[in-house]
């Protein structure tokens, strides 16, 4: 029987070769340079290796010979950096790098501020935590199609109802009066100064759910008896909120703002789904003038000009990322930070970084910044006061008051949190049981009467509405289990084999898992066209790994190793083969992260909308997001029909993330948040 000696041993001295032993002494000198491993690594991390080289870093290689490049009728001719310096004078690039920016500092620092309040009030909830966290979820479990049909639904000045809603209950006047707004009823959309703050807002929205999900995973994670020290020493409920529960959370907090801002930054289908990037060009990100150049004008190199250019600031960003994301596998690793920064300048960083980011949002967003700044005070001065107050009573031994005053508090801010969240919902689906006549004549507006299946039925008469959701099904499932197949043998290699190269490969893995679609989306498709794929469905499966497949690595790496090696090497000494022991004790034993995985990857190929958009122009072959965008002609809107397929489309995801939430937040909390 074969006995593997653990992992700190020291090496034992030389010793006649043995025929048949697994200790270090008979290992050959190619797998002493390659690592013990290196031959059943290379076949468990050889899929993944394939997808991430030909579909993520060739793509890049590739874009970046593409951006010097330019087309001439019928001809492509290298012009060198010609492309990059046109975007010196080019107006509507600068603008749209302004417009990222501004929307992506706007929208963290709402769903921080949010996000953390949320996660607060759940975490200090004793009953019915799981129902409202599932609630709250919702947002960003939805399709972003859905999330942009139903706010534009909303904000529509004939046929929506916030303007009716602000009016009735004296709050848009209200806000005419204050400046908030430059007339009342309000253009949304429609007025420049509006628009950026409207899909701002949906963007808060949509994203505050992730921010409520890793901030409680993160509260979970501070050890109670902390809080219960201070406690014992007489510390408010303030002071153990700064010393103890912010210091908790800072490195979740960081990761989850830099992970948000990327994407952020990086967003297009929100934007263009609800503005299209107008009124003019208010609201139109570098994304969008990326595809405007690339797609649409059929200038590829100029369009990967832009996307490239903005590289630099987007590799600051995940350089930050991946090295706060791997700082706990290093011993010792927290305290480098703090061992280069003094006291003192530990504590001036964060007001130097929050006063230079207000400078910078002052000149970038004059009409802009003082409003922002004043809803956002009035919120956290209630907060901070309700906090005071409570704080306050228990110092004075008053502490069923300050338990009165406190859960007061929490109702109505956690009412006030759902009316934001569900609202948008509940217009959705009655909205999608008016008839046209209801919703033309704007009778019954909060419910319909009657209650009509008139819009379901005109929305499969006539359209490919029954395609679509096929296609979505199939592209969906397809590109899941490839996702789930490649990671779980790439993430068990990474987790438990030793092999040269596995940290590189780990910290590549890592970069592409925060690698923006706004980057691969030109030389996909590039790539697309030249092997003929476009305005098919396989386009999408071999896409769709891009941005699935590297997340789902990394999260079964960090479960994997949440698992006991002792497990696996009892198997292998009573003879399993690695194999055996990965099929048998550490896939059952992962079914949380696997099925976490899944759901993961399942909804994001199902809301997928940029690369449909650009690789699908056929109805035959579009997908639900792509289809939903296509029943817009002009200014035609059937808000009916739009309604219904946004409820149809819905409905599935939410059954899912309704059975595995459990599944999810276990994923979340042993793979994602622990790796």
């Amino acid at each position: 029987m074969t006995v593997l000696r653990p992992k700190a041993t020291p090496p034992t001295p030389p010793a006649p070769a043995r025929p048949a032993s697994g200790g270090s002494s008979s290992l050959t000198r190619t797998q002493r340079r390659l690592g013990r491993d290196w031959r059943l690594a290379a076949v468990f991390i050889g899929p993944t290796l394939v997808l991430v080289a030909g579909l993520i870093l060739v793509p890049i290689v590739s874009s970046i010979f593409t951006s010097a490049t330019e087309r001439h009728g019928a001809e492509t001719v290298f012009v060198g950096l010609d492309n990059y310096t046109a975007l010196v004078d080019d107006a509507l690039f600068h603008k749209g790098v302004l417009n990222s920016f501004v929307f992506t500092a706007y929208a963290e620092i709402f769903k921080v501020t949010f996000g953390l309040i949320a996660a607060l009030m759940l975490h200090h909830m004793r009953r019915g935590r799981a129902i409202i966290a599932g609630v709250i979820l919702l947002p960003w479990v939805i399709p972003t199609v859905v999330t942009g049909f139903t706010w534009r639904s909303l904000f529509d000045p004939i046929f929506g109802s916030v303007n009716v809603l602000l009016t009735d209950s004296g709050i848009g006047p209200f806000l005419a009066d204050v400046g908030l707004v430059n007339s009342w009823p309000a253009e949304w959309l429609s007025d420049p100064a509006l628009a950026m703050p409207a899909v701002i807002l949906v963007n808060v929205w949509k994203g505050i759910p992730f921010f409520t999900v890793t901030f409680l995973a993160g509260l979970k994670a501070i050890d109670g008896n902390l809080h219960e020290a201070a406690m014992v020493d007489g510390a408010s409920p303030w002071q153990r909120f700064v010393h103890i529960t912010l210091p908790g959370l800072r490195p979740v907090m960081i990761v989850t703002v830099l992970l948000s801002s990327i994407w952020t930054f990086n967003n297009f289908d929100l934007i263009w789904l609800m503005t299209q990037g107008g009124p003019g060009d208010a609201t139109a990100p570098y994304v969008m003038v990326a595809y405007s150049k690339a797609i649409q004008q059929l200038q590829l190199g100029a369009g990967a000009a832009v996307t490239l250019v903005m590289l630099p600031i987007i590799a600051v960003l995940v350089v930050i990322l991946v090295r706060m994301m791997r700082r706990s596998d290093l011993p010792g690793a927290s305290d480098l930070g703090r061992r280069r920064l003094t006291p003192a300048q530990r504590k001036a960083l964060p007001w130097v970084i929050v006063a230079a980011s207000v400078l910078v949002l002052v000149w970038a967003s004059p009409q802009i910044v003082w409003k922002a700044a004043l809803v956002l005070g009035v919120f956290v001065v209630l907060a901070a006061a309700v906090g005071r107050v409570v704080s306050v009573l228990a110092t004075r031994g008053n502490r069923l008051a300050a338990r009165l005053v406190g859960g007061a508090g929490s109702g109505v801010a956690l009412v006030g949190l759902l009316a934001f969240v569900l609202a948008p919902l509940y217009w959705m689906t009655i909205t999608a049981f008016k008839s046209d006549d209801q919703i033309v004549a704007r009778t019954d507006d909060l419910w319909p009467t009657p209650w009509s299946t008139e819009q379901f039925t005109n929305l499969f008469t006539g359209r490919a509405f029954g395609t679509w959701y096929v296609n979505t099904i199939l592209v969906s499932v397809a590109s899941t289990v490839i996702a789930v197949v490649c990671a779980a043998l790439a993430g068990y290699a990474l987790a438990r084999l030793k092999f040269r190269g596995s940290e590189s490969f780990t910290v590549t893995i890592l970069l592409t898992y925060v690698m923006p679609g706004a980057l691969l989306f030109i030389p996909l498709y590039e790539l697309m066209s030249g092997i003929g794929l476009n305005d098919s469905l396989w386009s999408l499966v071999l896409a769709y790994p891009t941005f699935t497949l590297p997340f789902a690595t990394w999260l079964l790496v960090g479960y994997f190793k949440s698992i006991p090696a002792d497990l696996e090497e009892a198997a292998l000494v009573d003879g399993c083969t690695r194999f055996g022991a990965f099929r048998r004790i550490v896939l059952p034993l992962a079914k949380p992260g696997l099925l976490a995985v899944a759901l993961f990857t399942l909804t994001n190929a199902w809301n997928e909308f940029l690369f449909a958009f650009v690789f699908i122009t056929k109805d035959d072959y579009k997908t639900l997001p792509v289809g939903m965008q296509s029943m817009i002609f002009g200014d035609v809107v059937p808000q009916g029909q739009l309604a219904a397929a946004s409820l149809l489309i819905s409905i599935p995801v939410v059954l899912m993330y309704g059975f595995g939430q459990r599944f999810l937040t276990e994923g979340l909390t042993a793979g994602a948040v622990k790796g």
